[in-house]
């Protein structure tokens, strides 16, 4: 399976099965868990066979079987969210390609002492629940190309495509409170892309857009364009 094809395969699950993931798996998670805390200078850590994080009076988002999940640590700044998001991201489809289900987490988990570190100045952002579902998830109601985006008939087809794969991105309560917007290439640069928050009273949006800009760039193809 490509990145792309996660990207339309993934959905999110809330119900797992009793199955431990291979040790092939965690090594192939954690070789790239290193690599976007290398990148994004984020503390990002795998927890595998830890069954409290997810059950209780905590866990009130219908999450049921969750014994492996992923951490989003980084140090506070005014981009962490975004860079969560669009690490995470990354993290979640590469776990589609390896056959697991997955999903983001804001609240619906409890800190579990000794599972994890977060060092002084850091922030836990939110939880990734790992592992395979009893299903593969449903699809859920989407908003329009033109809702989220300027796209007209004079805009390019990747951007099109870039757009149709942002509005598959997991948002919080589905809400997409994103914005892309084209702007033509000049004598000087490539053609440029912005990509902006909505309001939202839920929150989460910084997050959100980190991950729906990492489904862009796959839609798109990161050489049709440079961000602005």
């Amino acid at each position: 399976m490509t990145l792309q094809e996660a990207i339309v395969a993934r959905h999110s699950v809330r119900k797992y099965i009793k199955k431990p993931l291979s040790e092939e798996i965690v090594a192939v998670l954690n070789e790239k868990i290193e690599e976007c805390n290398r990148i994004g200078g984020l503390h990002i850590q795998l927890v595998t066979n830890e069954p409290k994080a997810f059950s209780g009076i905590f866990a009130y988002g219908k999450f049921s079987g969750v014994e492996n999940y992923i951490v989003m640590i980084g140090a506070k700044s005014d981009d962490l969210d975004k860079r969560i998001g669009y690490y995470g991201e990354q993290l979640v489809l590469l776990a589609q390609t390896l056959g697991l289900n997955t999903c983001w987490a804001g609240l619906s988990y409890r800190k579990v002492k000794g599972t994890y570190q977060i060092a002084d100045g850091e922030k836990l952002a939110c939880m990734i629940a790992l592992g395979y579902g009893e299903t593969q998830g449903i699809k859920r109601k989407s908003k329009t190309l033109s809702q989220v985006s300027n796209i007209d008939e004079r805009t390019p087809e990747w951007f099109r495509d870039g757009i149709k794969a942002a509005l598959l991105a997991p948002t919080a309560i589905n809400q997409q409170k994103f914005y892309f917007r084209y702007i033509p290439a000049d004598n000087v640069t490539k053609p440029q892309v912005m990509a902006t928050t909505v309001f939202s009273m839920v929150g989460y949006t910084n997050m959100d857009l980190g991950i729906a800009k990492l489904h862009f760039e796959l839609g798109a193809g990161k050489e049709n364009f440079e961000w602005r």
